[in-house]
């Protein structure tokens, strides 16, 4: 079983080897998560290099992985992917083998933003058309609004109370929102 878990990498460095389709997809999501982005890559595509990123259009080095936190091994050779893999564990990096997950300790799930809201899905195994059907059933669920800001103000007033004036008020605010997710009370 995976670990489910929101990390904030906001400000430290990622490094994608690899400069083709799967690094197009990842890099946005690395830069929206507020990550520094270094691409290696003989050839890298057209498309990465209009990003924020730094592009090192040459073969992967060992000494790339200096000072990243995140690493994604996503060439056309598996050789490459497995070699990145090995040396971003052997540094205690989180690390992505775009060819062979298991090979890695870092999986991108699915996600869904909608209503305030983030939702990562994954099947914990190598279905990820089950986590993006999963996502799209979702999508049609999820309310596409939600006054977040109001009830992390309930919540924050709640917790100041004592004894059944809290219990009391937390209980209005979980009945309120499980009223606007479309559940029973």
């Amino acid at each position: 079983m995976l670990l489910a878990a929101f990390l904030n990498v906001h400000g430290d460095c990622a490094v994608v080897v690899g400069g083709g389709s799967v690094a197009l997809r990842r890099v946005p999501v690395l830069l929206r998560a507020g990550l520094k982005v270094s691409v290696v890559a003989p050839d890298i595509a057209a498309g990465l290099r209009v990003q924020d990123v730094t592009c090192m259009e040459r073969e992967y080095r060992k000494e790339d992985l200096s000072g990243a936190r995140l690493v994604l091994a996503c060439t056309d050779s598996a050789t490459v992917n497995d070699r990145v893999t090995e040396d971003a564990l052997g540094l205690g990096l989180l690390v992505s083998h775009a060819g062979s997950a298991e090979r890695g300790n870092l999986r991108f799930p699915a996600t869904l933003e909608q209503g305030g809201v983030q939702l990562a899905l994954t099947t914990g195994r190598e279905l990820p058309m089950l986590a993006q059907a999963l996502k799209e059933r979702l999508e049609g669920v999820l309310p596409e609004a939600l006054p977040l800001d109001g009830w992390v103000q309930r919540r924050e007033q709640a917790v100041t109370l004592s004894g059944s004036e809290r219990e009391a008020a937390l209980a209005g605010l979980r009945r309120d929102i499980r009223l606007a997710v479309g559940l029973s009370a």
